[in-house]
């Protein structure tokens, strides 16, 4: 498992499926009125930032959970974008060595 993209891929794997449980949980817990375990959107929005964006936000509209949040419904699509130009300029300027 030496090979760059597998690890890479294995890491969004990884912090897409984190990012649906946090998400899953901090809906459980809105819907029990329980503030103390919440999940502070700072968390839910680093998590987006550190890759998990897309399972993030189809877990909140799948969910509707953080839909009627400006933050979250424009934020975590910029995010998505700035993760995929990243991503295309690692390619394009041979950043990325996959």
């Amino acid at each position: 498992m030496n090979d760059p993209l597998k690890i890479f891929l294995l890491y969004l794997g990884v912090i897409s499926i984190l990012s649906v449980i946090i998400c899953i949980y901090d809906k459980l817990f809105s819907k029990l009125n329980h503030v103390r375990f919440r999940v502070p959107e700072s968390s839910l929005l680093l998590i987006s930032s550190l890759g998990g964006s897309v399972a993030m936000f189809l877990c909140m509209l799948i969910f509707r959970h953080k839909t009627k949040h400006a933050k979250f419904m424009l934020g975590i699509p910029v995010i998505i974008l700035l993760q995929a130009a990243l991503v295309y300029a690692g390619f394009h300027f041979g950043i990325f060595i996959f």
